[in-house]
């Protein structure tokens, strides 16, 4: 009877260790997944507000399930007085010891529950701002992501459209009929009365506008830039050089005027309008050859970025050949030059004053030009180059030296008191035979010796120019 008894209560203490180990882990579970996590489904990212109230809805079910299975407990196995005084003489003092740890695991672990939701509430009480904050954040994420595939949705989709749609053909809008309808003449000869698509902005379409219709309905699909020359296209890339005023030495008066009537008109014509003047269309540059009347023109293409659509700067080097004065008598060749000269004059007339076009020529026999060309309103301003004085002589040669290597000091005086009568051009010469005259002695710097051989050869070479082709009184009548 007394080995029964034993083994009855036996089994009744692994059941309700048993009991006890489920309990256990069903709290360890809710705390861990309470506590140290928000993201309570699989794939759902929780906010701080929602992760709280779950956790303390999570607590509350906790104790509330901790409470029934108590008393599921006690209910399924009530503890008899006499069995528990039996249990303790019997040496039940372990489950008695057990189930008391068991007790105050219990509670502390929901004290730690409850004080975890307290803190959570807390932080996000103290930091609304910041989870505002980082939510609109997202939020513009979010719209910025919904756009860029919007516009790339769009334009995958014209790009199928294109690739699945048939040629098409160009065409010339002639005039609108009205807000929907437009006269164009397609590429073929014929004239239609078309309407237009609806995502085609019809206010662009006015004469002239080239087109793209459809196939089939001969509906304007889309508009198209104007035409364009690939030969002049090509010209918007030309670049004049990096040419500043600085590499134009002792021409600051003529360079001062040149700006004055051709880049003031380009850059500030409001100027002109405010006075009431009206700038000039061309200017001619006259002088001896190498002068830097060339360097000139460079120079101010250089420094308002003309190229050969407007703003632009039509130079026309050694005019004298094309706008020679007129004769009675003459060749068929001077008729034909006499022509050319005659649509120069024209095109001159129709340029307007403060338009982007201005005319530079150049030439070193001003003499021999016709007066039709030289009178106000064509070339309003006529520009002396002459050859440069002993100061200027001085500041071309400095410019041009200055990219020499050189050794030892350079009398520059001497080399330009050597060169009396040199223009620019054979200043730069000087430099590029004091740096050949380096070469053959086998240095990779200039002495002074090498510039005063240069200066002197280039002397002897000057004595077979002639200053017949070069009227110095131009101008001075």
């Amino acid at each position: 009877m007394r080995d029964e008894e034993s083994k009855h209560s036996e089994k009744e203490a692994r059941g309700n260790e048993k009991c006890e180990a489920e309990q256990i882990t069903k709290l360890q579970h809710l705390n861990q997944s309470s506590v140290l996590g928000i993201r309570v489904f699989p794939g759902k990212e929780l906010s701080w507000t929602e992760a709280s109230g779950r956790r303390r809805r999570g607590s509350r079910l906790a104790a509330a399930m901790a409470k029934k299975e108590e008393e599921k407990r006690s209910l399924r196995f009530p503890i008899d007085p006499c069995r528990r005084r039996k249990e303790m003489s019997d040496g039940g003092e372990d489950a008695v010891r057990r189930r008391n740890a068991v007790a105050d695991y219990r509670k502390k672990l929901l004290q730690h529950k409850e004080l975890d939701s307290r803190l959570r509430t807390q932080i996000i009480i103290q930091n609304p701002f910041d989870c505002i904050l980082t939510i609109y954040q997202k939020q513009n994420v979010v719209r910025e992501n919904l756009r860029a595939s919007k516009k790339e949705f769009n334009k995958t989709e014209d790009d199928l459209k294109s690739l699945q749609s048939v040629g098409q053909i160009i065409g010339e809008v002639l005039r609108p009929l009205d807000k929907e309808r437009f006269i164009v003449k397609a590429s073929s000869g014929p004239r239609y009365v078309v309407g237009c698509r609806s995502k085609v902005d019809k206010e662009k379409l006015t004469s002239g506008t080239r087109v793209v219709l459809d196939m089939t309905t001969l509906t304007i699909m889309r508009a198209l830039p104007r035409e364009v020359d690939p030969v002049v296209y090509n010209m918007l890339h030309e670049d004049p050089g990096n040419v500043s005023y600085s590499a134009v030495g002792g021409l600051s008066d003529q360079i001062r005027e040149l700006r004055e009537s051709i880049e003031l008109p380009l850059m500030n014509p409001e100027l002109f309008l405010r006075v009431g003047i009206k700038p000039p269309k061309g200017v001619l540059l006259y002088g001896p050859p190498g002068t830097g009347k060339t360097l000139l023109a460079r120079a101010i293409a250089s420094n308002i970025d003309a190229n050969f659509l407007k703003p632009c700067i039509i130079f026309m080097d050694e005019i004298d050949a094309i706008g020679g004065r007129r004769f009675s008598e003459g060749t068929s060749a001077d008729r034909e030059i006499q022509r050319t000269l005659m649509e120069l004059l024209n095109q001159l007339d129709g340029f307007d004053q403060l338009g982007k076009v201005k005319m530079i020529m150049a030439t070193n026999r001003p003499d021999v030009l016709d007066p039709a060309l030289l009178r106000p309103g064509r070339l309003d301003r006529k520009i002396e180059i002459p050859l440069p004085n002993e100061q200027s002589r001085m500041e071309i040669l400095k410019i041009h030296a200055a990219g020499i290597a050189k050794h030892g000091d350079i009398d520059y005086e001497a080399v330009v008191k050597l060169a009396e009568g040199f223009n620019g051009a054979d200043l730069r010469n000087v430099c590029t035979e004091a740096g050949m005259s380096a070469i053959r002695a086998e240095r990779d710097y200039v002495i002074h010796e090498d510039f005063m051989k240069a200066v002197r050869k280039l002397n002897e070479a000057k004595k077979l120019e002639s200053s017949a082709h070069y009227n110095a009184d131009f101008g001075k009548d």
